[in-house]
């Protein structure tokens, strides 16, 4: 089972807020998931990324690898160097 950290989408039409996931990679973007370990809200003015870094290091030293989007993300907000 490949594991990626990726984003789901939530929020209204022309409103998006996105929760960042641990999920099965060859799951449905806004399907089913493993856990829910932070939310960036780029509707806020700075864009807000909220994080739990223990949940971020837990899974990435279980082999999760991150999305290209997730992966900026994570060094935005000082979690990966």
């Amino acid at each position: 089972m490949a594991v990626r950290i990726r984003l789901k989408r939530m929020g209204a039409k022309k409103a998006p807020f996105y929760r960042i996931v641990v999920a099965d990679s060859r799951a449905p973007r806004d399907g089913r998931f493993i856990e829910e370990i932070g939310y960036y809200d780029p509707t806020k003015d700075p864009a807000v990324i909220k994080v739990d870094e223990e949940a971020v290091q837990k899974w990435l030293k279980n082999g999760a690898q991150p999305s290209d989007t997730v992966r900026g993300l994570l060094k935005k907000a000082n979690v990966l160097k």
